[in-house]
């Protein structure tokens, strides 16, 4: 099965820059805008230009310095919105205004105070307004997936007849579930009857960690843009991250038989330079991009690790710009694994040497989680100038291919 092309619309310099911790400056921005130009985005939602003076500048100067992707400006369906907008905007090559207002009659009523024809008119008027900037515009439903159906078949229809398209759903608050999701895109899209006039997006938040989950149900139900940020930074626990997207569809042709234009080799990159321009650390255990997604100390693991790496690796981590592998030498570490280290170290030991080196790595493990290789080598000449008491002399035998691996550590 041929593999369906997605958009990759990255909102890491608006949604991931709104979340507490994460602003940046302009300078920074563009930073990352090149960044994620060479990452190979199709469209940077480079920031809310009514918001701020500073959010109108870094539009105009993403759409002026990175002319390859989309440059993407949002605004409200507010008449002021869409200008600040269409201005930041002129300069670009490619530009998009990507207009929003909420249709859940629970924002509509608390947030906004407008009944639903308010809401219906405000939205054709935006994206009549819009395309007079730009013929590439966005409408989003915010709180769509809490919006009554009937009423958001209509606000679709509609925008799509006033020009939008593309359509954006998102699951703003992070409520769904991936059955839901794909059901509700079905839904829209078998009910709206020009639905086959516009590209349809997914925008997943990650209060309930189904962000990803989420977007690929989305995907499989017809959409054909996923909205993402590095890191999946963004309001509260963040959106759907673009790296486990865009990862999932290239381990899993067999079950997500899409395909982006995503630079896979650049996600570290890009990773690391939001961690350094934010100072905000990403978790260890984050997917595709955290320190430990290619980290293994388990015995178990690091044994099949040095026989096979798909034992325990369904992706090589140069695939994404990690460096490479790393067996982290700890108290679950096995023997195969302190020999591998030694020998990558240009040093060679005898068996009984290894034995005691193992011992007192697994000891000093104990204390302090890890050892470096700083201490792996003080380790060795500590022992090489003190004969264990009592100890043979060594046979001069070497600890070779074939020997039963010792280790701790749970293979599953």
């Amino acid at each position: 099965m041929a593999a369906d092309r997605i958009v990759i619309f990255d909102t890491t310099l608006r949604d991931g820059e709104q979340a507490p911790g994460f602003s940046l400056r302009v300078s920074e921005k563009l930073q990352l805008a090149r960044q994620l130009d060479a990452l190979g985005v199709d469209i940077i939602e480079a920031g809310f230009p009514i918001a701020s003076e500073a959010d109108a500048e870094a539009v105009r100067l993403i759409a002026t310095e990175v002319p390859r992707p989309v440059t993407a400006a949002l605004a409200r369906c507010r008449t002021d919105d869409i200008e600040r907008a269409g201005e930041s905007l002129k300069a670009a090559a490619r530009s998009r205004i990507h207009t929003f207002i909420a249709t859940s009659d629970l924002h509509l009523e608390k947030k906004l105070h407008i009944t639903r024809e308010q809401c219906l008119q405000a939205a054709i008027s935006a994206v009549t307004q819009a395309r007079g900037y730009t013929d590439d515009v966005q409408f989003s439903a915010e709180d769509a997936t809490r919006t009554d159906l009937d009423f958001l078949c209509r606000v679709v229809e509609s925008v799509i007849t006033a020009g939008a398209t593309t359509v954006n759903l998102p699951d703003t608050v992070g409520y769904s579930t991936p059955d839901e999701i794909y059901e509700f895109f079905r839904a829209i899209l078998s009910r709206v009857p020009n639905a086959d006039h516009a590209i349809f997006s997914a925008h997943c938040h990650d209060d309930l960690g189904l962000a990803v989950a989420n977007t690929l149900a989305a995907l499989r139900a017809g959409a054909r843009q996923v909205e993402c940020t590095i890191n999946g930074i963004g309001e509260r626990a963040g959106n759907a991250s673009l790296e486990e997207i865009v990862m999932a569809t290239k381990v899993r042709q067999d079950r997500l038989p899409f395909g982006t234009a995503v630079v896979t080799e650049q996600i570290f990159a890009a990773s690391q330079m939001l961690t350094r321009l934010t100072g905000e650390a990403v978790q260890a255990n984050k997917a595709i991009v955290g320190r430990n997604a290619f980290a293994h100390e388990a015995g178990i693991h690091q044994d099949g690790m040095l026989k096979d790496r798909r034992t325990y690796e369904i992706m090589r981590p140069e695939d994404v710009g990690v460096p490479a592998t790393t067996l982290v030498l700890g108290k679950h570490s096995g023997r195969h694994a302190v020999h591998h280290r030694v020998q990558q170290l240009g040093l060679e030991l005898e068996r009984l040497e290894l034995d005691r080196l193992y011992r007192r790595m697994v000891a000093l493990a104990d204390q302090q989680k890890t050892v470096s290789d700083a201490e792996l080598v003080q380790m060795i000449t500590d022992l090489r100038q003190t004969p264990e008491p009592g100890a043979p002399t060594p046979l001069g035998h070497k600890h070779g291919p074939g020997t039963e691996e010792v280790g701790y550590g749970h293979g599953v």
